[in-house]
């Protein structure tokens, strides 16, 4: 089969006893002067980009801002932000291709996204204009230098706030060389640089030109990285402020022009814009996403976590003490009991109340944080391993299976479907609803039986192997907890890499 592609969410950063001694000198001398300085001249920024709109009314804001205030303050900032950087280690940013102009490509993508320090991107590109949280805006300095690139803001909690911003992007992008171009880094989250991740079709909803924009960090040792899971914020910036010299290179591909079913299909646009990048940086083109605060990533119809969630709370039950085999579950088949926390602290034998809460949170929880007892039923059974998973697959059938008004049968329907993968495989249940609704089509009933639900998760080609990766017993010999490499063979990355398809060419 193809190989593995690699996990982009985990950044492991190694460092020999040689490099610890150099990074704890330069650590307790250079980093803290370095980053001194560059607070300072964060905070100097802030009067250019309050000049630039003082006095505006938010209808002015609505159009590009001209004039002195465009030249002063735009040149005071650009300047300031070289010398931030500079002063945090990065001494020379490399350059390579031709910046199209705003009629060329009014919108700029860049890739991968990776650190925090990516926003240096900005400085070869003239400042162009950027798409953040509204949220920022409350944050000292970052909000006034948001104002000042008169940002396109989205709100997380704001419905409406989406379906806004697609209309202000189409709008500048589509203004004729009006507006500067809009930067999108399209992954909308940080990775490794190991892979990029799928691309979120906002930048290419306006079916414009774009401008591809490759980022690198080629530095012998890679201290820039923020995963999802790897060193911090602070660890990050102040190992980087502990390097003599960081160079970064910014590379501008030649404009895509979509094709007219590129312009139509934002989706289909960005995928192939992902694998031209993908190509020239030389690294895969992943289904890899976030889906709220879970990285997941596409195996042939569903959506899985990129590691096994359930694995994560048998950590923490087997760092309690607990042998989940030794928990009297008593779930009742077919319908739900509904518990407490203090209930399920009570009937699992637990006393800590961090472990209580961080055991209680993986369920899910309904508007009166209560959890179905059949969830934990469940997760308790596959984390114990004493079943094979045809015994597992059918206690999970036979616990959120639904008698019917017509017949004797009971079918599993969508609920209890996206449940039982929700809690076994971390998938969002939208996809598992969708799927579903699929391996319904072929039948006239609006569930599955148990024969058909054994079918899909023990004997079908991608997903049966999809089971039996995520299910195997996750503890050794000793008692501990062992997550294999997400990149192993079989594991879910490898799966996906085998059978995602890759998006269609221009023209076909």
């Amino acid at each position: 089969g193809p190989p593995a592609s690699p996990n982009p969410f985990v950044h492991e950063l190694h460092l020999s006893r040689l490099q610890r001694v150099k990074f704890c000198l330069l650590g307790a001398l250079l980093a803290p002067i370095r980053v001194l300085l560059a607070f300072i001249v964060l905070f100097l920024l802030w009067p250019f980009a309050w000049l630039q709109v003082a006095g505006l009314s938010e209808e002015q804001l609505q159009e590009p801002i001209t004039g002195w205030r465009k030249t002063v303050c735009h040149n005071g900032v650009l300047g300031l932000s070289r010398l931030l950087f500079f002063l945090l280690g990065f001494l020379r940013i490399r350059v390579r291709g031709q910046r199209a102009s705003r009629l060329q490509a009014p919108v700029l993508v860049a890739a991968p996204h990776s650190t925090f320090f990516d926003p240096i991107v900005l400085l070869p590109c003239d400042l162009p204009k950027v798409v953040s949280r509204a949220e920022n805006l409350s944050v000292p300095v970052i909000g006034a230098l948001l104002r000042f690139n008169q940002a396109i803001l989205v709100s997380r909690h704001d419905p409406a706030s989406r379906r806004r911003v697609v209309e202000e992007v189409r709008r500048r992008a589509t203004s004729g060389g009006k507006w500067p171009q809009v930067l999108f880094f399209p992954e909308g989250t940080c990775s490794n640089k190991k892979a990029l991740l799928k691309f979120k079709p906002g930048a290419f909803i306006a079916g414009v030109p774009v401008q591809p924009v490759l980022i690198r960090y080629p530095n012998s040792l890679d201290t820039t990285s923020w995963a999802w899971r790897g060193p911090g914020v602070l660890q990050v910036l102040w190992l980087t402020a502990s390097q003599p010299c960081s160079i970064v290179d910014v590379e501008f591909l030649p404009v895509y022009h979509p094709s007219p079913e590129e312009s139509r299909d934002p989706t289909l646009y960005a995928n192939n814009v992902q694998r031209v990048m993908a190509q020239a940086l030389g690294i895969p083109a992943t289904e890899c996403e976030f889906v709220g605060s879970l990285p997941v990533i596409v195996v042939g119809r569903l959506k899985v976590a990129l590691e096994p969630q359930l694995w994560e709370l048998g950590k923490v039950l087997r760092k309690a003490g607990l042998s989940p085999g030794y928990v009297d579950a008593g779930a009742e088949p077919g319908r739900s009991r509904m518990i407490s926390q203090e209930e399920f602290a009570r009937q699992l034998q637990l006393s800590d109340p961090q472990t209580v809460a961080g055991a209680f949170g993986y369920f899910q929880q309904d508007t009166q944080g209560l959890v179905d007892f059949r969830d934990v039923a469940l997760a308790l059974a596959a984390l114990d391993g004493g079943r094979n998973l045809e015994e597992l697959t059918r206690l999970a059938f036979e616990l959120f299976a639904e008698e019917q008004a017509e017949g004797p049968n009971r079918l599993l329907c969508k609920d209890g479907f996206s449940t039982i993968l929700h809690l076994l495989l971390g998938s969002p249940r939208p996809a598992a609803a969708a799927l579903h609704a699929e391996l319904c089509q072929a039948g006239p009933s609006r569930g599955l039986s148990l024969c058909q639900f054994q079918n899909f998760s023990l004997h079908d080609p991608l997903y049966g192997k999809l089971f039996s990766t995520y299910l195997r017993p996750p503890h050794t010999s000793r008692g501990t907890s062992q997550t294999p490499n997400a990149s192993s063979p079989g594991s879910p990355t490898a799966l996906a890499n085998g059978t995602v398809q890759a998006p269609k060419q221009k023209g076909d």
